[in-house]
């Protein structure tokens, strides 16, 4: 009869950890930018948990990407080759309501919320995106996640762009001679 019961026991755990065997995009990441480091990238299917319908699609090119119900888990689809920096931005139209939501900023969704989190360094060479399908949330990003080689994940830059390396470097010479130079004088 115990034995019954572990055998019941690690069933019904195993089915419930089953019911969310997909990844999910890293809390914090919310409205960062995808952006291509170069070269060719592939976008791979992850799954979901949605009720709701949902198509992915690229912006850049209007390219459909996947289905969150029809799409196989693992399924690949090359978006072609992009430049270094280049931002990749992904639209999610719910075909329940409508409605459309985009990777990056709160300001490009119509409740202004971040719709999608992006985990650079999810796996080698991969980020992992995930997106929420409903207007206000509950936001648990569970309702359609796919990963990409080459690209990186961002902060979105205030004032949309990111600093020249050498322009940062130059700010921090300028801060640690700043403190040196107190330093002196105190001396």
């Amino acid at each position: 009869m115990r034995i019954l019961f572990r055998i019941a026991v690690t069933s019904a755990a195993l089915l419930c950890a089953s019911a969310q065997a997909f990844p999910i995009a890293a809390p914090g990441s919310e409205g960062f930018l995808v952006i291509a480091g170069g070269g060719e990238v592939v976008a791979t299917y992850q799954g979901n948990s949605a009720a709701y319908s949902n198509d992915l699609y690229l912006e850049n090119t209007g390219a459909f990407l996947f289905n969150n119900h029809s799409s196989p888990v693992g399924s690949t689809v090359s978006l072609g080759t992009f430049a270094a920096g280049t931002e990749l931005i992904f639209r999610l139209h719910v075909n329940n309501t409508g409605e459309d939501y985009f990777t990056g900023p709160a300001s490009r969704n119509p409740d202004s919320q971040a719709h999608a989190r992006v985990q650079t360094a999810w796996a080698p060479d991969e980020a992992l995106v995930s997106f929420e399908d409903l207007f206000n949330g509950p936001f648990d990003y569970n309702d359609l996640s796919f990963s990409f080689t080459n690209v990186v994940g961002t902060v979105t830059p205030p004032g949309g762009s990111v600093p020249e390396p050498s322009t940062a470097a130059l700010a921090l010479l300028a801060a640690l001679g700043l403190v040196s130079g107190a330093r002196r004088r105190r001396a």
